[in-house]
């Protein structure tokens, strides 16, 4: 993050502060293989810029670091504004900047490493386990300083998980082929011996004991390689959501980091009221977690509040009816609102990466696409200006993704379409569902 701990702690009362790292591919224009670039791309960037983009794993990879913020336009802009100066920077090396979870073509095999002795070190340890990797996700900080708070946060929020993955899927295709994945990111990086969702934290002594254990094994290196989906940042104060790819726009990316604050300060709520966390089976969230990889927003999502397979959107209604007073508290509610609504509308990042795909069957086509979205303005922005620094202009608008090039999405969504209206309307919100029945415990979630 392009930030210190006190830039976190130095902030006054209001909304919780939020910061965002973004990991993106180098690829080639054209073809949409790798370009091992990164080397030269951050030696050009250079100077007071150095901090916000940074190696990677791989030399086809950098990562972008947001400073801290509490208001999510101005969030907006730094992605922005990172994005267009990385983008611009890897063109002068005949690279592109591709907003996605997996390589497209010819990445099955050992990456090119990036220089580091750590990554180093880590192939020593866990050899072929690297094959096939650098894969690139979305990080969400929230500004959590009490550690105890932060770990019964964690609980409050796990069961949340599979649905935040669900609606950030964008790593479908790779090597060259649709994989049946919505992420194959998330499969990629469940081979990790830290992967998955976080555990059941009694307090953060516990964490720290596991952390420990888990050292102590070999499963890691230090404590930058806990990889779990909700972890405590061993570096900052806060509190880290690792469950969702690269967001094929900006858009999409604050949408992320406005549910996940909402939903922290909702579970902060909650924590601080003495309500209990859900109790939730750890096995049954990981297979929910790779449910939701594989069929993504469009398909079913096992809510673990029911028990129950439910249309991806339905559970989406369920998470914005909860976070609700948290997103209106913030003055957010309008800009989510008006994301799920274009998501909706045209596909997730995971439905528009295959619908560029089967029409031609080329690779290439889809990396036209994620260049040309990877840079897209939020009509929020691009209606009350991009602010000092943005050098780009372009509507973030793409191909609507009909039903026909889904070939994936089950008919469960389909038919639940059919028994009734949609509860989206053409006005662009999310009507909030009816909850008032269900149990009380709905109410906790």
């Amino acid at each position: 993050m392009r930030c210190t701990t006190t830039s976190y702690l130095d902030t006054p009362p209001g909304p919780l502060t939020v910061g965002v790292e973004e990991e993106f591919l180098l690829i080639d224009p054209r073809s949409g293989r790798p370009r091992p670039a990164a080397g030269q791309v951050l030696r050009r960037i250079g100077g007071a810029s150095s901090c916000q983009i940074v190696p990677e794993l791989t030399r086809c990879q950098v990562e972008t670091n947001s400073g801290v913020h509490t208001d999510l336009r101005e969030l907006a802009r730094d992605l922005l504004r990172t994005r267009e100066l990385a983008a611009a920077t890897a063109r002068e090396e005949g690279a592109g900047l591709a907003a996605c979870g997996t390589g497209l073509a010819e990445c099955g095999g050992m990456p090119p490493l990036s220089p580091s002795p750590r990554y180093w070190r880590m192939y020593g340890e866990f050899r072929t386990l690297l094959y096939g990797q650098g894969v690139c996700g979305c990080h969400v900080h929230i500004g959590v300083a009490d550690r105890e708070e932060a770990v019964q946060v964690s609980n409050q929020v796990r069961p949340w998980l599979p649905l935040l993955q669900a609606l950030t899927v964008n790593s479908p295709i790779n090597d060259g082929r649709d994989t049946g994945y919505a992420s194959w990111r998330a499969m990629l990086w469940a081979r990790w011996p830290t992967a998955g969702p976080p555990p059941f934290f009694s307090s953060a002594r516990h964490y720290d004991d596991l952390l420990d254990g888990l050292r102590a094994t070999g499963a890691m290196l230090d404590r930058g390689m806990v990889y779990w989906l909700i972890r405590l940042s061993h570096h900052l104060p806060t509190l880290e959501f690792r469950a969702a790819d690269t967001c094929a726009t900006v858009e999409e990316t604050v949408m992320l980091a406005a549910l996940v604050r909402a939903l922290v300060a909702t579970a902060l709520d909650d924590v601080r009221a003495g309500v209990p966390a859900p109790p939730v089976e750890h096995a049954l969230l990981c297979a929910a977690y790779w449910r939701a990889a594989r069929d993504g927003v469009e398909g079913a999502v096992y809510d673990m509040f029911s028990g129950r397979l439910v249309p991806g959107w339905v559970l989406a209604e369920r998470l914005l009816a909860r976070v609700r007073p948290a997103l209106e508290a913030t003055g957010d509610l309008p800009l989510v609102t008006a994301a799920l609504c274009r998501m909706r509308r045209d596909g997730s990042g995971a439905a528009r990466q295959r619908t560029a795909f089967h029409r031609r069957r080329r690779v290439a086509d889809v990396a036209e696409l994620l260049l040309r979205q990877t840079g897209a303005v939020p009509d929020f922005l691009a209606r009350s200006g991009p602010g000092p620094g943005t050098a780009v202009a372009r509507p973030a608008r793409w191909a609507t993704v009909p039903r026909s090039a889904r070939p994936h999405e089950p008919a469960l969504v389909e038919h639940a379409r059919t028994r009734g209206p949609s509860r989206v309307e053409e006005a662009g919100r999310i009507q909030e569902p009816a909850l008032t029945q269900e149990p009380a415990r709905q109410e906790r979630r």
